[in-house]
């Protein structure tokens, strides 16, 4: 009982140390596990046992691709499919040759060195996309280049897994340089699969078929059976469903020899377009954050310091020898693909590491006697301290970014799959509360933002929207500007605004358009642009306190809520009236028939409030 207990405690411990250190330093969260794991792995009695949770610690990366899957629906991922067969594709393929070419020249027979560029071909997918997600490169355009090629290789893994066993035939006298023969390693080693009794075209037909039942067992269960436990109002079922989900999907796929976090990831893709995606989101994320983090401190604690010791420049060397290889591939993929700056130097920064899966490769191979020991722990220990330097190729990223003008990155336009009748362009406080007040009156909107933090808000309270600049006539379109009933500008930028409002009443003379102004000059402009309904930003609140005064000054709920409506009345009136004398880009205080009729506006609304209020004594 105290050793069960103890484990946990130290681990935990080191986490919170380490973890929030890295972080104030500005290193990161990753780093910080990482280091925690280096620190437990060199503890007596302690490496081992932590390198034994390493499988179950997995799970913390099954469990971010069925979330990542969640926030992709199909629509998303054909809208991805020029980068991720472009990108992901030529990536891998560019990698394994330039990692092919490598081990010939070190003397590795052809099937061995083959077996290597697939295993090193592979990103870190856990350690790229938390890094990318804390430090908020996600939506940028070299952020999700990143996550096209990482998603790209995920979906490899299966035809990676098909291939290997091929190489240990094909190698089954293969001589490794030293000296070993290759198949020595799996002769004893038996990889059981569901499939492994079945030829090859059996085994293509049994995956298809076993997609096939994750993808109809999502359209078809999930929502009865997300009823039936809605019925129990039972919180913690929601949770056990989630798990289970996830969980199930993992084990059928590792039942059939295949990547459980590539069948978690086409789970959450299928569930996507659910009205239970945000409930299975919510479930998993806390353990997925536990998992992730015990996952890296593994990694840190399963590196052989014993090995790396023995011949360190050597190894070393080899790390460093391959993210340079694949930095090269990945920097001439960027620049072929158009990234271009700080873009080019994220994509090819964050994705030179080796990546866990190749964990489970080398494995495999050993398994099916692609190569010997030797070769596989040396494997093991390359991938591993290629993973330790990533966090310090995002600081390098960090460096070289400052060197660049324009602040911060730009963040590339969502794919709009979504059409509603009411658009919102813009969504800061006052956008918010009409998406609000609309949404819960059961209407449909399609939400337009270019502030990547104010879309994030609202992503994490569970509200739709896009990221993209409200502006571009191409996006105006793909929000289903040709059928919408109502366009709301509530944008920051008043001249950006008056632009949006011309277009859209160009494109569409028949839409009703409700505009935010900032003052009396931003009315007139927005009313001469074709806006229907104009509201300044602080006109109804100063209403609001004006009555609120009249209320505790001597006037009656109703006197003073009377006086507002008056005033508001008055000045409608008088807006429409003063809008004919006003003359775009001229200082209103010069414009001397526009000061007289002011004062004379003033005197009338004057007049008239006295006039109400004597009414209410006389009565």
């Amino acid at each position: 009982m105290h050793s069960l207990l103890l484990l946990p405690t130290i681990y935990l411990l080191a986490a919170v140390i380490a973890v929030p250190l890295a972080s104030r330093l500005g290193l990161g969260s990753v780093l910080g596990y990482l280091s925690a794991g280096m620190i437990i792995g060199v503890m007596p009695g302690l490496g081992d046992e932590t390198r034994d949770l390493q499988h179950f610690a997995e799970f913390g990366v099954v469990m971010m691709l069925f979330i990542i899957g969640l926030e992709l629906s199909p629509g998303a991922l054909w809208a991805m499919r020029h980068r991720l067969v472009g990108l992901g594709g030529l990536q891998i393929v560019l990698t394994i040759l330039a990692v092919f070419v490598a081990a010939s020249l070190f003397g590795f027979a052809w099937q061995t060195g083959l077996a290597i560029g697939l295993v090193l071909s592979l990103s870190s997918t856990a350690i790229v996309l938390q890094t990318l997600s804390e430090k908020g490169l996600v939506q940028t355009s070299g952020g999700r280049s990143v996550f096209a090629v990482l998603l790209t290789q995920d979906i490899a893994v299966i035809p990676f897994l098909a291939l290997i066993p091929l190489l240990g035939v094909a190698g089954a006298a293969a001589i490794n340089p030293d000296g070993s023969i290759a198949r020595a390693a799996g002769e004893a080693a038996h990889h059981a699969t569901l499939f492994e009794n079945l030829p090859a075209w059996g085994v293509t037909l049994a995956t298809l078929g076993t997609i096939a039942l994750v993808i109809a067992v999502g359209v078809f269960l999930t929502k009865p059976i997300f009823r039936y436990i809605h019925a129990t109002r039972l919180r913690e079922m929601f949770t056990a469903l989630a798990l289970l989900i996830v969980i199930g999907n993992a084990y059928v796929m590792t039942l059939l020899g295949l990547s459980p976090a590539l069948g978690a990831f086409l789970a959450g893709v299928v569930l996507a377009n659910s009205e239970f995606r945000h409930e299975l989101e919510s479930d998993i994320e806390p353990f997925k954050g536990l998992l992730l983090g015990l996952f890296f401190i593994t990694v840190g604690a399963s590196i052989n310091f014993e090995a790396l010791m023995a011949e360190p420049g050597r190894m070393l060397g080899l790390a460093l020898g391959l993210i340079v290889m694949k930095g090269l591939v990945l920097f001439a993929l960027g620049f072929g693909f158009g990234l271009r700056r700080r873009e080019l130097w994220l994509f090819t920064l964050a994705l030179a590491q080796a990546g866990e899966f190749g964990f489970v490769l080398i494995s495999f191979a050993g398994q099916q006697g692609v190569f010997a020991d030797v070769v596989g722990n040396t494997l093991l220990l390359v991938i591993t301290l290629s993973m330790l330097m990533t966090p310090i190729l995002f600081l390098i990223y960090d460096f070289v970014s400052k060197r660049f003008e324009g602040g911060k990155q730009a963040a590339e336009p969502d794919e709009i799959d979504k059409a509603g009748p009411v658009i919102i362009a813009g969504v800061g406080r006052f956008g918010q509360i009409v998406n609000r007040l609309v949404e819960s009156s059961g209407f449909k909107t399609v939400v337009l933002d270019n502030n990547l933090e104010r879309i994030q808000l609202m992503r994490s309270f569970g509200y739709r929207a896009f990221l993209g600049d409200p502006t571009r006539p191409e996006l105006l379109r793909a929000a289903g500007l040709r059928d919408a009933r109502v366009l709301v500008v509530s944008i920051d930028d008043t001249a950006a605004a008056l632009r949006l409002v011309r277009h859209a009443r160009k494109e569409r003379p028949d839409i009703h358009i409700i505009a935010r102004a900032r003052d009396r000059g931003h009315v007139f402009a927005l009313y001469e642009a074709g806006a229907n309904d104009i509201v300044r930003e602080l006109f109804d609140s100063s209403l609001r306190a004006g009555r609120y005064v009249l209320e505790n000054v001597g006037m009656s709920d109703y006197e003073a809520a009377e006086a507002e409506q008056a005033f508001y009345a008055h000045d409608r009136m008088a807006l429409k009236e003063l809008a004919q004398l006003w003359e775009p880009g001229q200082d209103m205080a010069n414009n001397e028939a526009y000061r007289k009729r002011v004062r004379e506006l003033e005197k009338e609304l004057e007049l008239s409030l006295q006039a109400l209020a004597e009414g209410k004594k006389s009565a």
